[in-house]
């Protein structure tokens, strides 16, 4: 495992020093075919749950190479997951789009989607005259984009909506309430929307790893929930946080980059919570959150996930969703630790 950490270190670290662009991970992308039916899985593993059977002739877009048996990718609907990257099941069909780290200007209102589909979930509308950076172009249909706030996600191709070519940091579009804090050049959000996805990268690897409460900070053998944020960090970015959730909690209200609404976080943000106290929102109702004290944290996915640990029986590193759920009712605040 600690092999493993090394290589995704380095990983990050060429990753971030292609200093003109600074595109995310997902910039690399490509498009394969399935050439005979495959389980789409909720992780790297076999014993891994299925999402569904993909079937022969889809088009998925490879997000990553996990290892040298596991893409990660997203299907036509939008969702993402893990399949094999035997020749049996997968073709590559595309290499990375030669567009990325090309800008282009929003030219009437369009969707801004988690996935490149017209059912994946939208983000928000991007507005006339934002310009956006295109990371990737997984098909004729679809761009994949990063906006000025640094979000990645998916907008349509089509001519009336988008037209390649703009300068970033003029963009007039708000995003969802947040911006960056920098000089208002664009290589700080290209940036930091690359430290991001690389320490997303680093943690994905250890999906399904046991948690232990009280892990050990010197192996990643088990986790409990602070230890798998901070070794994802120290992971990707070679960047050591405080040793306990509130700490780190501590750490990104120094930042000053703290929120209490989460569907304000961008991804890559950290998630901090209080108490379990049940599963209805009423359980939470006479919770002081501006005093409440940090007893959980994870590391937000975007699209209402958190990747995350807290208990034996979950499984260890898994993702969960947030809305109408104890997480979002035990949610205090969340940021960037950057």
């Amino acid at each position: 495992m600690k092999r493993k950490a090394i290589t995704l270190g380095l990983a990050a670290t060429l990753l971030l020093s292609t200093a003109a662009a600074a595109i995310p991970a997902e910039a690399a992308s490509q498009t394969a075919k399935v050439v005979y039916g495959v389980n789409f899985r909720t992780a790297p593993s076999s014993s891994a749950s299925v999402i569904r059977m993909l079937k022969k002739g889809e088009t998925l877009t490879i997000i990553d190479k996990v290892n040298s048996s596991w893409y990660q990718a997203v299907d036509q609907n939008g969702a993402t997951g893990y399949l094999s990257t035997s020749s049996q099941y997968t073709a590559i069909t595309s290499s990375p789009a030669s567009s990325s780290g090309t800008t282009a200007t929003i030219k009437k209102s369009v969707s801004f989607r988690t996935g490149p589909s017209t059912s994946s979930s939208v983000m928000r509308y991007l507005k006339a005259g934002e310009v956006v950076q295109v990371l990737s172009q997984p098909n004729s249909y679809w761009y994949q984009i990063a906006d000025s706030s640094g979000k990645t996600g998916y907008v349509s191709t089509q001519a009336q909506y988008i037209t390649l070519g703009g300068t970033l940091g003029n963009s007039s579009g708000s995003g969802n309430g947040s911006s960056s804090s920098g000089n208002g050049s664009s290589g700080g959000s290209a940036t930091a929307s690359a430290k991001a996805e690389a320490v997303i990268a680093a943690g994905m690897k250890y999906l399904g790893t046991p948690y232990e409460y009280g892990s050990s900070r010197s192996n990643t053998a088990t986790f409990d929930c602070s230890d798998f944020v901070r070794q994802s960090f120290i992971d990707a970015l070679g960047l050591t946080l405080p040793a306990d959730s509130a700490s780190q909690g501590a750490y990104v209200k120094s930042k000053g980059h703290a929120v209490t609404d989460w569907h304000q976080l961008k991804r890559g943000d950290l998630m901090f919570f209080g108490d379990y106290k049940g599963t209805s929102k009423s359980s939470y109702a006479n919770v002081n959150k501006a005093t409440a004290k940090v007893s959980h944290d994870g590391i937000y996915l975007g699209d209402g996930k958190i990747l995350h640990t807290y208990s034996v029986e979950s499984g260890g590193v898994t993702i969960s969703s947030i809305a109408g759920t104890h997480w979002e009712y035990r949610f205090l605040y969340g940021g960037s630790p950057l």
